[in-house]
């Protein structure tokens, strides 16, 4: 079974590091001469992947505009993540999940498991009910060769207030999230620039926090390029040497190219080549 880091590491060389949120809200919606109802919501997440499916490496469907259409939505969703996997690439599924005991193993098992209709390559989670709280999940994505994502440093307005207070050792609590996934990740054996299980969500917009990633040996999704004012130049600023690290991940800046694919496939091969020139790979 091979592993998430060494899918996304193998993706990346292949196609560039990039990754393009699938985001169909209604606004997005209208702007494709779309309704906002189930069918609008399947022909535009569908279109994109169908669009952009051998070009791109990773999607990112964010859970919530599929939630809001009830179980009619969750199963575009679920037919959204087949069409991600038969393409080729992988499914980075926003949810952002975070509890304990029980629950959290319930959230890890739908979507991170095996044979799971709503099974996914990698998830985000929250960890700010405990780092630990989170242990049932970051166990089965091992166990199932899959990833997570935990939230670290977000570039929301409101994130410093919790992310940049200082724990009783004196570091940032973002850090202490960073130091966290870095531990998971060399206990499980990933050492000298590989990518672990664990990954970290950094906001590529949040510019020099004195972050430390250096031994994180894991992935950093860096959302916010493109509409949301961030650009490939951030990411040296943000992530310094831990820049090849770093998956950017773009939304509206591609999506707002569509419905029509070509333009779609212009947007997405733009923002590739605006990564690859930051980040070296490809």
């Amino acid at each position: 079974m091979t592993s998430y880091g060494q899918r996304l590491t193998a993706a990346t060389k292949a196609r560039g590091p990039l990754c393009v949120g699938v985001d169909p809200h209604p606004a997005l919606l209208q702007a494709w001469g779309l309704r906002n109802d189930v069918a609008g919501l399947e022909r535009c997440a569908r279109g994109l992947v169908e669009a952009l499916g051998a070009l791109v490496p990773v999607f990112k469907p964010q859970s919530a505009f599929f939630e809001a259409h009830g179980s009619a939505g969750i199963a575009v969703l679920e037919r959204t993540l087949t069409d991600i996997a038969a393409t080729g690439a992988l499914s980075l599924l926003d949810v952002k999940r975070g509890d304990i005991g029980s629950t959290m193993d319930a959230y890890a098992a739908a979507y991170l498991t095996d044979g799971s209709p709503l099974a996914a390559d990698a998830i985000t989670l929250s960890p700010y009910l405990g780092f630990g709280s989170l242990a049932g999940a970051l166990d089965l994505a091992v166990d199932q060769g899959r990833g997570v994502y935990v939230l670290a440093l977000t570039s929301n307005p409101e994130g410093p207030e919790f992310q940049q207070a200082t724990t009783a050792d004196g570091r940032t609590v973002g850090q202490a999230v960073v130091d966290a996934a870095a531990a998971y990740n060399r206990d499980a054996g990933v050492v000298d620039g590989g990518l672990g299980p664990v990954g970290i969500v950094v906001g590529a917009t949040i510019g020099r926090t004195g972050t430390d990633f250096s031994a994180l040996n894991g992935s950093i999704l860096a959302p916010g390029i493109g509409a949301q004012g961030g650009g490939a130049a951030d990411l040296r600023e943000v992530f310094g040497a831990a820049a090849a690290a770093v998956l950017p991940s773009t939304s509206r800046e591609v999506m707002g190219a569509g419905p029509d694919p070509a333009a779609l496939q212009r947007a997405a091969t733009r923002a590739l080549g605006e990564m690859k020139a930051v980040i070296g790979l490809g």
